[in-house]
């Protein structure tokens, strides 16, 4: 039994607690610290924390942890100029062995004056070696000529159902591709990491997370990093809780195997099916109801509604919820056709009322707005798209940016709203998250005190539930996750300051200090160690 005091506890219990109890992995009482020291005369330990803040452990509703361990060991292809992004491609060139692949990730033309990159612009510096660069939206990506002719991509190959393979006026290959079908003609050739490896890119991936002061993720990524993070449960090194959403690919594979939503335990278990219903917006392939402005198009439509209640049946037949991926307007409009529909069928069948997902709802009509609410389904946004995307929405969306990332708009209806970070597409410290969600503002102040859109901003009360509680809501475990309360497991972090009585623009510099899971201190950070708790 341990008893930590003299602290600021984010807690919904009133007065403001200053004490807490934490026994057996749970929080066992909360209160002044009066009331705590006079009350557990017999505890093994009691810390005295000066004044520090405590806030419940943070979970990131939706990140792709396989791609997030892979890219730490990729080239940054984040850069201000195509020339910038190039010059680190031909550094890297230069230290690596005859027939190793060059993989990159994070470029966005939409922040270079030139825009997208060509396949021959590759050639010039990657010394011979073959080269794949993935852009930030993970929804596009850049070859050079060797890789595309090691796929088998040539002037002559359509385009896949999913996909677009990017050509000049010529007809000629440009070194793009777009959406999952397209790139994966690159990617199934890839030289593949060893189970082993994948492993052991997870494992040190966790401590990294623990120091931002994430407990948790739900995780959006493939069969590969389903079957590493059952190595990591089945080890005991998995102390780090994931909700683990089921890939479209192997879906027959989970039915078959009667694996259901929320199968699993605390540390790991299963979400619901992820789909893609359209592409993302820094490409320009969201689907969206009217063409975009200074581009050309009006988005990918990856599936229709007709096709997701197909897809749905199925999954609700089998006990397994819906996560779709929605970015345009059109999107969300088709998705919330097809989830209207779904949910007469659960009606109607007497099948469980899952707890469906829309991932981004980035753009959506105003009219279309209100349905989240009225058919209880779930928006999982990530706030720090927002200031990312702020100026590509205002050039291709013109007087429709006004709906885009409407956090505010959505949580005024009652709708159950979630935050994740959608790493590696975005960093995926929730501190930045926060930051983006309360100011709409870049870390660097863009575009002003007020920030974009600034009716669309949240408190920091409402970031912080997005971030916490309401994850464990989502998961289906709101009842023992996500709360500083009595009877929950022990998951929270230690803050040299307390972020509400921090100014606004400070926020995304919020560093924890440790963090507990179950009670057990997995981090510290190197100006704060164990013993100074004692």
């Amino acid at each position: 039994m341990i008893i930590f005091h003299n602290a600021k506890i984010f807690s919904h219990q009133q007065p403001p607690p200053t004490a807490m109890v934490i026994d057996n992995g749970y929080f066992l009482a909360l209160g002044s610290d009066e009331d705590i020291l006079n009350g557990f005369p017999k505890a093994d330990s009691i810390i005295n924390l000066n004044g520090r803040t405590i806030w419940p452990g943070l979970t990131d509703a939706h990140v792709h942890l396989l791609h997030l361990a892979e890219s730490m060991a990729k080239i940054d292809c984040e850069t201000d100029s195509i020339d910038a992004c190039l010059n680190r491609v031909e550094k890297a060139a230069k230290n690596l062995p005859e027939g190793a692949w060059i993989l990159g990730h994070g470029w966005n033309q939409n922040r270079w004056d030139s825009g997208y990159g060509t396949a021959a612009q590759l050639d010039a510096v990657s010394q011979g070696h073959s080269a794949y660069l993935t852009a930030k939206s993970l929804h596009a990506a850049w070859a050079n000529t060797n890789a595309l002719a090691l796929a088998g991509i040539n002037r002559e190959t359509p385009d896949p159902k999913k996909g677009i393979i990017q050509r000049d006026e010529k007809g000629e290959l440009t070194g793009i591709l777009f959406e999952g079908d397209a790139m994966a003609l690159v990617e199934s050739i890839l030289p593949k990491p060893s189970e082993k490896e994948r492993v052991e890119q997870i494992k040190s991936l966790i401590p990294r997370l623990l120091e931002l002061g994430l407990v948790g993720v739900h995780d959006f990524d493939g069969m590969e990093c389903w079957k590493a993070l059952q190595t990591c449960r089945i080890s005991g090194d998995l102390k780090f809780r994931v909700r683990k959403n089921i890939p479209f690919d192997h879906f027959e594979n989970f039915i078959e195997a009667g694996l259901q939503t929320d199968f699993g335990d605390n540390w790991l278990h299963l979400g619901c099916l992820k789909l893609f219903a359209d592409g993302a917006l820094g490409p320009q392939t969201a689907a969206m109801k009217e063409p975009y402005e200074n581009s050309t198009g009006s988005g990918t439509l990856l599936l229709d509604e007709k096709e997701i209640i197909e897809i749905g049946h199925n999954a609700i037949q089998n006990g397994i919820g819906l996560a779709v991926h929605a970015i345009g307007d059109l999107a969300n409009h088709i998705v919330l056709n097809a989830f209207e529909k779904l949910r007469a069928f659960e009606r109607a069948g007497g099948y469980a009322h899952f707890k469906h997902r829309i991932e981004h709802v980035q753009i959506i009509d105003h009219s279309d707005l209100p349905r989240l609410a009225e058919l209880d389904i779930i928006a999982s946004v990530q706030p720090v798209h927002a200031p990312s995307d702020m100026e590509i929405s205002d050039r291709h969306l013109g007087d429709r940016a006004i709906n885009a990332y409407p956090f505010k708009s959505i949580l005024d209806t009652k709708a159950t709203l979630v935050f994740g970070s959608d790493a590696p597409v975005e960093p995926v410290n929730p501190f930045i998250g926060i930051h983006a969600a309360v100011t709409r503002q870049r870390q660097d102040g863009y575009p002003g005190i007020n920030g974009w859109h600034p009716y669309q901003r949240l408190s920091l009360l409402n970031s912080l539930i997005s971030f916490s509680h309401t994850p464990a809501i989502v998961a289906n475990r709101g009842s023992s996750l996500g709360k500083i309360s009595p009877g929950y497991k022990a998951d929270f972090i230690i803050l040299k300051e307390n972020p509400f009585e921090l100014p606004p623009e400070q926020l995304h510099q919020t560093k924890p200090q440790a963090t507990f899971v179950e009670g057990e201190c997995r981090y510290t950070s190197e100006d704060y160690s164990l013993t100074d708790l004692n």
